[in-house]
């Protein structure tokens, strides 16, 4: 017997004895009926590998880091400068609200404070997002609501102003959070550069363009999915070879983790849904090494218990290692991790309208379990979330010093994946990924993603688990401070004040600026070319094998709107609700 197993077998003889007398006491001594709490030892990490399970940071599997030093470490702080004077372009804080006009004053605000490092990172609201016009009847009383209005070029015109300069198009990146629309904004973000000169193969940014989980957790697809799907295979041809620099997706789970999802399937039914993207890129030619690298994942949700949420990211990181590896045959280790934009977070949906303040200790619980295994500390959401539209200045200040504390005073990145070698950690890390792939062979034997989706089980899935948490939490089995437990008299709420960041009466009277704005563009433009460029569009969405792209580019340069090219395509594709 080897000197392993014989360890092995004496600790379990000495588990036995200590479960039968120790244990045994310590539960009738307290009354119990049995131990509330677990215990890990070696023999629950059968047959454990350092090497083949854990390894280095940075290096197949990548369990313990994507990197062998996380890229946020160097550049932790106010300042992006790396050694050597390199930098990153990256995209500034979400926002956006009304109109294009009032964006391009938040942006020129936000450039007069020590930290207006970065692009446009742009929500967009509900009628942009699914093909609809301000002055649609489909879009009255959401017009620049949830993020800003964009009908055509001359709004992003107007947004991009204020990047100029050492801020011009080519020094900055962008974020683009849309989805059905997204090849349109991309072709609104090649048209500017255009009329500034600046060639496209230097633009950097990144559009969301998940559409796929859309259908399954935020609806705000417009075509059936085949039809959704050739949109984002345009994306990946098109920017392959016209934009290399951008990014031309975001695939996203934490979408479908705050539906409900649980976090093995957030985590495998994303991976699902890149499988079926990184598929019809390859049957449109393309090899898999030659794009994936411009390929991005936003984040998976996250969840209050700290330590199964950081097995479940460090399965993650050896799961989707194994698909580029053994499935599509990546011959580059750098193309094995996946690039992660948001890092490990608690998620939106723990957050509590009930004594609001305790989701600052929700976030910062959530941003501990992401450095500890080697992800930027984020505690996001801000404690605020749950209370409307906009985060408060004050809760901000607040997210950013939890941030801080956390990583400057706890130190808790100073050591990359402190769970390696936990029992605990290795086994249920063992036990995520194993859950993972059975899903994802579920998902196969479906008929992959597609089908999955198309048939409606992905969603179902979602809700179902959705369901069961708040079939918990309504009973008591799940407990959420200040919810359903500890709400006796004596128990306090404590609120703050709480500033906007933006002039929120300017949402208000929106929609009527936008419609005035349009229907006066609408007069200026060049009816003919308009038409003429629509035409083009549908004649094109009926040949599959056509890249629509270069029709959506030429189409906006003559301000034809979102709208009225969603139109088309809606009356060549069909529509979905």
């Amino acid at each position: 017997m080897s000197s392993e197993k014989k360890q092995k077998a004496s600790v379990s003889e000495a588990r036995r004895k200590w479960e039968e007398g120790t244990l045994a006491k310590g539960v009738q001594r307290l009354g119990l009926s049995e131990s509330p709490i677990e215990y890990y030892t070696p023999e629950d990490v059968a047959e454990h590998d350092f090497l083949e399970n854990v390894g280095f940071p940075g290096e197949f599997p990548f369990t313990a880091g994507r990197h062998a030093i996380p890229v946020h470490i160097p550049m932790w702080g106010r300042g992006k400068q790396l050694g050597g004077g390199k930098t990153i372009r990256h995209a500034f804080g979400y926002s956006g609200y009304g109109t294009a006009e009032d964006m391009r004053e938040f942006y020129i605000q936000r450039g007069k404070t020590p930290s207006r490092g970065g692009g446009p990172n742009i929500a967009f609201d509900l009628p942009t997002q699914t093909g609809y016009d301000s002055d649609d009847a489909m879009a009255e009383g959401e017009v620049g609501r949830v993020g800003v209005a964009v009908d055509t070029l001359r709004d992003f015109e107007i947004i991009y102003e204020p990047f100029v300069g050492d801020m011009e198009l080519d020094r900055i990146a962008s974020n683009w959070t849309i989805n059905a629309t997204a090849n349109i904004i991309i072709a609104m973000y090649a048209a500017l550069a255009e009329k500034r000169g600046i060639p496209l193969d230097k633009l950097r940014g990144t559009p969301q363009n998940d559409i796929l989980k859309e259908f399954v957790a935020r609806g705000t697809q417009i075509f059936p999915v085949k039809h959704s799907m050739r949109m984002t295979r345009d994306t990946i041809t098109y920017c392959t070879e016209h934009m290399p620099n951008l990014n031309t997706i975001s695939i996203s789970g934490y979408h479908m983790r705050e539906a409900g999802a649980t976090r093995v399937q957030a985590i495998a039914f994303t991976f699902a849904n890149g499988i079926a993207y990184f598929d019809a890129a390859i049957e449109a030619g393309l090899e898999i090494d030659q794009f994936v690298g411009k390929t991005t994942f936003l984040n998976f949700g996250g969840g209050m218990e700290l330590l199964k949420e950081a097995a479940a990211r460090r399965a993650a990181r050896r799961v989707w290692a194994k698909i580029m590896r053994d499935r599509f045959h990546s011959k580059n280790p750098k193309n094995w991790i996946y690039k992660e934009l948001g890092g490990g977070l608690c998620g939106y949906w723990p957050m509590t309208i009930q004594r609001p303040l305790n989701n600052l200790v929700r976030a910062a619980v959530g941003a501990a379990f992401a450095a500890l295994i080697g992800e930027p500390p984020a505690c996001e959401p801000p404690y605020d979330e749950p209370l409307g539209l906009g985060h408060s200045i004050e809760a901000r200040q607040l997210a950013a010093d939890a941030s801080r504390i956390l990583m400057e005073e706890c130190k808790l990145s100073d050591v990359q994946d402190v769970f390696a070698g936990s029992h605990y950690i290795e086994s249920l890390t063992n036990q995520y990924e194993q859950e993972m792939f059975d899903v994802l062979r579920e998902i196969d034997e479906m008929g992959g993603a597609l089908k999955a989706v198309e048939s409606g089980w992905m969603k179902d899935q979602v809700i179902k688990s959705a369901w069961e948490h708040q079939t918990r939490l309504r009973t008591g089995e799940d407990v959420q401070v200040g919810v359903n437990k500890y709400t006796e008299e004596d128990e306090i709420e404590i609120r703050i004040p709480r500033t906007s960041p933006y002039k929120a009466e300017r949402r208000e009277d929106a929609e009527g600026r936008q419609i005035e704005n349009l229907k006066r563009l609408k007069a200026e433009r060049d009816d003919s070319k308009v038409q003429a460029c629509l035409q083009k569009i549908e004649n094109a969405a009926r040949d599959d094998k056509a890249n629509l792209i270069p029709f959506f580019i030429e189409a906006v340069k003559e301000y034809t709107t979102a709208g009225e090219i969603c139109g088309v395509l809606r009356s060549v594709f069909g529509e979905v609700h």
